[in-house]
């Protein structure tokens, strides 16, 4: 998959990865790059459907916080 861009990338960026178990098939994936996009400061996410592994690039207001708490509420929680 083609990973989604909403901004230019700035300076102050960060990048997380995490595996999510319960990624089975492209809804899955959708769900998760237009709920994370949709969130202000998240520049680009890519979800890798084979190895369960969403990357992510943020900046502020975005917070690694916001983004897990986002993925729990849509039922992709992270691996810790």
């Amino acid at each position: 998959m083609r990973p989604q861009q909403r901004y230019k990338k700035g300076v102050n960026m960060n990048t997380k990865s995490y595996y999510i178990s319960n990624i089975h098939c492209s809804h899955c994936v959708n769900t998760i790059e237009t709920e994370l996009c949709d969130l202000n400061g998240v520049h680009e996410v890519s979800v890798n459907l084979e190895t369960k592994q969403v990357d992510i690039t943020y900046e502020l207001p975005a917070t690694e916080e916001i983004i897990i708490k986002t993925l729990r509420e849509i039922g992709y929680p992270p691996q810790e």
